[in-house]
């Protein structure tokens, strides 16, 4: 039984009508903020590897101490699926909103332990398991607030532009990246290595730590999902039978489930690459200067901000079939020789990332208007909450450690390989979906 509380009235939806336009924005614009937050804190992990893996892991190995610090970035996807789950729950219970709220707040504890942990130099391998605790912290929290965010933003955006409004949701995680990828360009130039390596590869988590207060302030005038309203209003009425679609089987949920799994596993991994690892492989495989492999991924970033609203624009007039399937089949192709590419030179880099970002912007402009409109109101957070949390941690969280761990081993063309297999994966599973473009979300059937 749905246990949101909610006086809707026949006169309501008019009332909310009238005042929708701003309070939409106002709502899409906090949960947007959120995003870029939750996307920067999560990120920045990443961009500082290797700063990480120096002072919070045994600095006497440096390639096992990389290795173990990517690890434990996987690790981290780990929780993500018992985030979505429990979230997803909670969302399809109690409303989108509070867990929008609850999410923000872990992951800020998150970032703070991550900034006032110990270095290894000074309680040794206590340091390492903090840094793990607290990516298992921002795990369970990133779950949730994707989770919430992909249901919430598809729910309140108008029907016919679903695919432009939700794509606000990897625009802001773009932002959120690219933010990261600022704040690393501005310390490595500004900071020296030595103080990069002791204590300035901290400051972004305590930047992060502070503005969870700031989005949290935004967060609390946010309006629920009224497709989630709707639902709850007829849970509770006689009308449910006749003004509802019949009721999914197990079967048909678990189906669509197991497809969704398989549509991130194609999206998970060059999303996860590309977004932040590029920037890492260019490093310390290919031999760039740190601060120019910043800012050749902060030019790149804006590739991929200016290409996702594009794509979710274009998804609301030919629909999300083509242009998610358009996605796969690219990467399938381009994967292999954009890597290939970089070398110590930053422009490869920004060439490579650039094109192969401004790809995987089809899915940060359809994603959330696609596998919402896969799902009913009833089930809709969880399913997305056990899936795509699943998905990712399985593909997305392991990526940077399988391409690390395969290149030292001389083995990268079997990650790329397995790049190429899952996302054919992906694209079969999107060719068995029906086109979804504009559909009604309360009668997904």
């Amino acid at each position: 039984m749905l246990n949101i509380t909610t006086t809707t009235t026949p006169s309501e939806p008019a009332r909310t009508q009238a005042l929708g336009g701003v309070l939409r924005t106002r709502s899409m614009i906090a949960t947007g903020l959120g995003n870029i937050l939750e996307w920067f804190d999560w990120t920045i992990y990443a961009i500082f590897a290797s700063y990480i893996a120096k002072a919070m892991f045994d600095p006497n190995d440096p390639s096992s101490a990389l290795l173990l610090t990517l690890a434990i970035f996987a690790v981290g996807f780990i929780s993500r699926p018992l985030g979505g789950i429990v979230f997803g729950t909670l969302a399809d219970s109690y409303g989108r909103k509070s867990v929008l709220l609850i999410s923000m707040v872990l992951m800020g504890i998150g970032s703070l332990i991550i900034t006032l942990a110990p270095s290894y130099e000074s309680i040794g391998g206590v340091a390492s398991l903090i840094i793990l605790a607290a990516r298992l912290l921002q795990g369970f929290a990133h779950g949730g607030e994707a989770t919430a965010s992909y249901t919430y933003l598809a729910e309140i955006a108008p029907k016919e532009r679903r695919g432009l409004w939700s794509s606000s949701m990897y625009f802001s995680a773009g932002l959120g990246s690219l933010l990261a990828s600022l704040v690393g360009a501005f310390l490595t130039n500004a900071i020296s290595a030595e103080d990069m390596n002791a204590w300035g590869w901290r400051i972004p988590f305590a930047l992060g730590a502070f503005l969870t207060i700031v989005v949290l302030f935004l967060r609390r005038n946010m309006m629920e999902s009224e497709v989630l309203e709707d639902f709850a209003t007829k849970a509770n009425s006689s009308r449910l039978a006749a003004e509802t679609p019949r009721e999914w089987t197990s079967k048909k949920i678990f189906l669509r489930s197991v497809g969704i799994f398989f549509y991130q596993a194609g999206v998970g991994i060059p999303f996860y690459i590309w977004t932040g690892y590029a920037l890492v492989i260019a490093i310390t495989q290919r031999g760039m200067n740190p601060s120019d492999a910043f800012t050749a991924t902060v030019l790149a970033q804006l590739v991929y901000l200016i290409a996702v609203p594009c794509w979710g624009y274009v998804s609301d007039k030919i629909g999300r079939k083509p242009v998610t399937i358009f996605y796969f089949l690219s990467v399938a192709l381009l994967n292999y020789p954009a890597m290939a590419m970089i070398t110590d030179q930053a422009w490869t880099l920004f060439v490579a990332q650039g094109g192969m970002l401004a790809l995987v912007a089809c899915i940060g402009g359809t994603m959330p208007a696609t596998i919402t409109e896969q799902i009913p109101t009833k089930y809709r957070a969880r399913v997305m909450g056990v899936s795509l949390s699943i998905g990712v941690a399985v593909f997305g969280g392991t990526a940077p450690y399988l391409n690390s761990w395969l290149t030292e081993l001389s083995y990268g063309w079997v990650y790329h390989l397995y790049v190429v297999a899952m996302v054919l994966v992906g694209a079969a599973v999107v060719a068995c979906w029906k086109e979804t473009k504009g559909i009604d979300l309360r009668y997904v059937g």
